[in-house]
This record gives structure tokens, sequence and C-alpha cells, in this order.
């Protein structure tokens, strides 16, 4: 081959590797670290099923999943670079944007659309509605996504913050901590706490009463898959890839939520697989089932609603700034709506 053809040849292949599209797999073994909103459970199935499957790996990526500690905690281990990635709660991130924009997290595809928060109070209790909260002691774990909400929740619904007592305990003690009488009502992710009492021997449909934020106009998102800033533009491949992969892995596991929950379980042998498989199928439907799927597909957010939401968490708790919703989420790496899940509600774990 003489000079004049080989350098010609280097030059198109260098044009070629310039004009890669974005939804290219990013280069091989590109390591990542995700870290959970909690423990191993089983709606978490997808993301162990796109590395058992080898989804991860045919995009090139290298995933070590961490379990985590409560759904406000991943965007500031994001933001500190201790993980990549994180699923997280999005009004923890939209705090954080407005208290610390230049280290914010940006969330790239939302999975709960729904408000999955709650006070759960007993059956038999007097508290029947927020205002009935008053005079009363509520407790649960300090990065508990509900607790940080509360002054939110608390302007919406006219309560009067001092007259509550908020004390603060481990989150393996909150069924028993209500169903003893030592705390008048526990915040927490209705799901989380519905089959936590079921573990416990509580059942949750009989002997607990719930107060959703949801229901007294908080009609906010929740858990969503966050990157830093930084990792999004230094590496844009790798968070298209990541987003492409557990998009099929959620696809999967809507069609077969078995196989997904038994991924998890690989990792967590003592979870019970029928409480594990109905708690998949209520975070489905209660958490993920948003009826704007059906136009813009799950992972993606209407931006009017966002910014309601925005403005709620700003004005109710004081924060310094209003982030814009470009801040706070980015739809530029979610794969195509025709590959995301447009309905949800017909998903069976039996």
């Amino acid at each position: 081959m003489n000079q004049t053809r080989r350098s010609c040849l280097l030059a198109f292949a260098a044009v070629l590797a310039l004009a890669a599209p974005l939804s290219a797999p990013a280069q091989a073994q590109t390591k990542l670290k995700l870290v959970l909103n909690w423990k191993y459970q089983g709606p978490q199935g997808w993301f162990f099923l796109a590395e058992d499957k080898g989804y991860f790996k045919d995009e090139g990526l290298e995933v070590t999943i961490d379990q985590g500690d409560g759904s406000a905690t991943p965007i500031p281990k994001v933001a500190s670079g201790t993980y990549d990635i994180g699923f997280g709660d999005i009004n923890a991130l939209i705090e954080f944007a407005a208290k610390k924009p230049d280290e914010a997290p940006i969330a790239v595809y939302v999975l709960y659309n729904r408000p999955p928060f709650t006070i759960a109070v007993k059956a038999g209790s007097s508290i029947k509605t927020p205002k009935d909260l008053e005079g009363k002691t509520l407790g649960g774990a300090a990065n508990d996504g509900a607790l940080k909400l509360f002054p939110a929740f608390a302007k919406m619904t006219g309560l009067d913050q001092s007259k509550i007592t908020i004390t603060n305990f481990q989150p393996n003690l909150r069924e028993q901590m209500l169903m003893r009488g030592q705390a008048d009502g526990v915040f927490g992710y209705v799901n989380t706490i519905r089959f936590s009492a079921k573990l416990s021997g509580i059942d949750p449909d009989k002997e607990i009463r719930w107060i959703n934020y949801g229901d007294y106009g908080m009609d906010l998102y929740s858990n969503a898959i966050i990157f830093s800033k930084k990792f999004v533009k230094e590496n844009p491949k790798a968070v298209a890839g990541f987003l492409r992969a557990l998009n099929k892995a959620i696809v999967d596991s809507l069609k077969d939520p078995k196989a997904s929950v038994a991924a998890v379980a690989k990792r967590e042998p003592l979870l019970k697989m029928d409480v594990e498989l109905e708690r998949f199928d209520a975070t489905v439907r209660d958490e993920m089932n948003h009826p704007e799927i059906a136009k813009i597909g799950l992972g993606d957010v209407d931006d009017a609603r966002l910014k309601k939401s925005i403005d709620i968490l700003v004005d109710a708790n004081q924060l310094p700034r209003t982030p814009a919703i470009s801040e706070i989420f980015t739809r530029e790496f979610l794969p195509p709506k025709a590959d995301r899940p447009t309905k949800l509600i017909d998903v069976k774990t039996n």
C-alpha cells in the first residue's frame, strides 16, 4: 500500500470515528458504580437482570450495584463522586440543586412517576386526616423521602409543625415502633411499609391506615436514575448505553416479573419470593403507572408537572433559589419512546 493511499484511509477512519452516533456502545468495559435507594428488594430486579443478561456488557459497561440506605442519599453520594449513578428521589435532587447548583447531579430516566410518600398510622387510630397529626409523635429514618418532604406536605395541608414531634429511628424498627405505640405515625413509601409489615407478621390491609401525600395535592415524581453533570458531559455514550441496557431489562421484567425478582434473590437469598413478587407488582401499579406514560413513555417527564413540583418544594421549604427544569432532568439520553414502556397496568405476577 503506497503512502498516499494509507494516509487517505487513516483520514477516512478518523472521520468515521468523529461521526459515531450517540447510540453507539460505550468503550469496552467502562466501569460504573451504582447505589440503589434501599436494600435489595423485588422491584430492583431490572438492575440485576441487565447485568445477568449481559445488557450492560453489550454496551461496554461493567456496573457494580450497591445497596442504599434511603431514597435521598444517592444524590449527595453521586454529587461527591463516591458513585457514578444513583437511584434516588428527584425531590431530594431538587432541594440539593436549589442549594448547591454547581454540584448537583441530574436525572436522566424517571422510574417512579407517582408519589409513593405516606404517613402510616394504626387502622384503629384517631388520626384520619392530616390535621389529626397535630399533637402527635411521628417517626422515620433520617434519610426517608417522605420525612424530607414533610415540611412541604405540612404547608399544603395547613399543619402547624410546631405541634408535631418528629423522632428518628432505624428503618428496620419502623413498623414495630408504630404497632407498639412508640410513634403515632411513621414516614415512608407506601409499598416499603406495606411489605415490611407483611414480613413482620402485620396485616397492612387490616392494621394500617395511610395518609398519602398524593391525595393532598402533592402530585410529585419520585425515584429516578441520576448521574453527575460532569460524568454526563464527559461520558455521554456511557450514559446512553446504561439507559438502553436498563430499559431493555425493564421491558423484560414487565414481561416476566418472576425472572426479575429471582435476579435479586440471587444476591439476597433470604428474600421471600412470594412477598417480593407482590412488592414488584404493587410498585409497578402504584408508583410507575401514571397515565402520562401513554403519551411520553416511561422514563420521561411532563415538563409542566415537574415545574409545579419544583415550585411546591421551593415555596414550602423556603429554598434559596428555583432550579430550572433543565437543571433537574434531561431527556437527551432516553431510548426512543417506541422502545420504552407506555402501558404497565396489565403486568401480572402470577
